[in-house]
């Protein structure tokens, strides 16, 4: 059985256990007080060894000794201080420095994300730790933003030897055995490649796009996919990374050998840094030739309508799908320079994935166009449709919302069905997705917007997809959005929360009322469910209808949520 330690324990008559700042696979570690030099400390708690065997304690107390003299060997400001190890209840404890000052993971967590210039700040204090690390033979094998402490004062220190490998000593990695952050290893050390310095400025590239970009670059559904991913794909395309952008992408290169040298990406971070672009990154970035079909994409882009012209309600002009049987795709320039280029030259991505197309193998990206949120008209503004470019394969399970009768059943290819109730009709939409949409209601199309309606409008669903979201979550986005329609309207917040949806806890659901003054005069209501499904595509499915008519709304909004299913992988 366990033995609890409480806060207020002394370990070795002078460390006095004060609360639990973090837990790990590992350990736990504690906030403790030093009462012989009267100073804050962190505690490390090894945890683990108390579920395995013996044999399998010694390994894992050989590794706690093992971390404190791999932290030992590295002279640097930007590496946490190793005070004292001791053993307690059976089993090793580490003291260490304490910093005031959360993780880099909870510090993107906080604030969204971490600006490109300070993420390269925070990029060159831990190059710094590391190259001091390497220069004494210690190879750090787990650089992840949880690893990755920001102080209070300014300073960045790289935390956490505890799977380090010193060079010649390998007693006590097993042969086989991954250590280390699934998501954050380096592609050679998954195929069973020895770990050099290299691979560590890999894990760094990595932790510099998920604090930049919101997401860890190659986090999957499942440890095997996820490993995958970090051998066979590229990163998603880099979208808010700027002048950082080219750096990540040099060290995220598959090869280890076409990475560059920790002298390399320490100029490279200090450029970005100072918001100059690396000019040495670029020749990282792997380059392709431009068609000129995406040149005249490109184009198309840069002569976009305003958002503005696209903020309308439901016209009540019912279509089908545009040619070919498709949703018009959403303009959509690639990474590519504004005004005349030439059909033979090179376009080079921040991300070095070739423009237009998912560089994953066996996955086709298919562009839709959709719309989301009702026109709210108030005065002269307008609020909430949005254009997305939508593609996805199927998410997870059943809604959680759903009643128990609504919940999918086994279907005849084996995977879960949800069958409509009476009046009701399984629709698949020619953008791909399927829902449950009341008999009666049809599909209307006014440009880009896609929505099912009874009346013109007056009561509709409405659906919308994006590949690749610009906002950390869900509820990130719509918290951005209502900002938008704040100033425009009578709009009242009546929830917006974040949720579980779909096995997917990047999600979120709004409600809110407010006036309309011209299409459909008189108080409204609406409800909008959003997800991020397992392939990083974000969902929103919307409904609106006038106030006094939604106990029924709210009652079809469920419905319609449990016959969701995004469209299939491959369309």
């Amino acid at each position: 059985m366990e033995q609890q330690t409480g806060g207020g324990a002394v370990l070795a008559g002078r460390y006095r256990l004060i609360e639990p700042i973090g837990r790990g696979g590992m350990g736990k570690v504690w906030r403790a007080h030093d009462e012989l030099l009267h100073r804050s400390v962190a505690v490390k708690e090894l945890t683990a060894g108390l579920y395995v065997a013996q044999a399998d304690r010694d390994v894992l107390h050989a590794r706690t000794q093992k971390e404190a003299r791999a932290a030992a060997r590295i002279q640097h400001p930007a590496v946490v201080t190793v005070h004292d190890v001791l053993e307690h209840d059976d089993r090793p404890w580490i003291v260490m420095e304490y910093i005031d000052g959360p993780s880099l993971a909870e510090a993107a967590k906080a604030a969204g994300r971490i600006e490109p210039r300070e993420a390269a700040r925070i990029g060159l204090h831990v190059l710094g730790a590391l190259r001091a690390a390497h220069a004494v033979g210690v190879l750090h094998r787990d650089v992840k933003p949880g690893n990755v402490l920001l102080a209070k004062d300014g300073r960045v220190l790289l935390t956490d030897f505890g799977i380090a490998a010193i060079e010649g000593d390998s007693s006590i990695t097993r042969t086989g055995e991954i250590v280390g952050s699934i998501d954050y290893l380096a592609p050679e050390r998954v195929t069973g490649g020895a770990p050099d310095p290299a691979s560590d400025l890999w894990s760094l590239g990595a932790t510099l796009y998920t604090a930049v970009e919101a997401r860890s670059p190659f986090r999957r559904t499942s440890p095997i996919s996820s490993l995958q991913a970090v051998v066979n794909d590229e990163p998603p395309p880099q979208r808010q990374s700027g002048a950082l952008g080219p750096v990540i992408t040099a060290l995220l290169r598959k090869d280890p050998a076409e990475r560059p040298s920790a002298m390399e990406a320490e100029r490279m971070l200090m450029e970005a840094m100072e918001g100059r672009e690396p000019k040495a990154a670029q020749a990282y970035v792997p380059t392709r030739p431009v068609t000129t079909e995406e040149l005249a994409s490109a184009r198309d882009g840069h002569d976009a309508p305003d958002a503005a012209d696209r903020h309308a309600p439901p016209s009540g002009r019912t279509a089908g799908a545009s040619e070919g049987g498709q949703v018009p795709a959403a303009r959509h320039a690639p990474t590519a320079p504004p005004g005349d280029v030439a059909p033979t030259a090179a376009l080079r991505e921040p991300g070095g994935a070739p423009a237009g197309r998912e560089p994953a193998a066996g996955r086709v990206r298919r562009a839709a166009a959709v719309a989301l949120v009702a026109a709210l008209l108030g005065g002269g503004g307008v609020f909430g449709v949005l254009k997305y470019t939508g593609d996805a394969e199927k998410g997870g399970g059943a809604d959680k919302n759903a009643s128990a009768s609504d919940r999918p059943e086994p279907g005849g290819d084996g995977k879960p069905k949800a069958t409509p109730p009476a009046g009701w009709s399984r629709v698949t939409d020619p953008a791909g997705f399927t829902l449950f949409v009341p008999e009666g209601w049809t599909r209307q199309m006014d440009g880009d917007q896609i929505d099912y309606t009874p009346d013109n409008g007056k009561h509709f669903i409405r659906i919308a997809a994006d590949p690749s979201p610009d906002h950390v979550n869900p509820y990130a986005h719509l918290l951005d959005l209502e900002k938008q329609v704040q100033k425009r309207t009578d709009y009242q917040r009546l929830r917006l929360n974040q949720n579980t949806f779909r096995d997917s806890v990047r999600a979120a659901r709004w409600e809110f009322t407010w006036t309309e003054k011209v299409a459909h005069p008189g108080p409204r209501r609406a409800i909008e469910q959003m997800y991020i499904a397992p392939d990083d595509t974000e969902y929103a499915v919307y409904m609106s209808s006038p106030a006094a008519d939604w106990s029924t709304t709210q009652q079809q909004f469920d419905i319609v949520l449990s016959g969701w299913e995004p469209p299939p992988a491959g369309n």
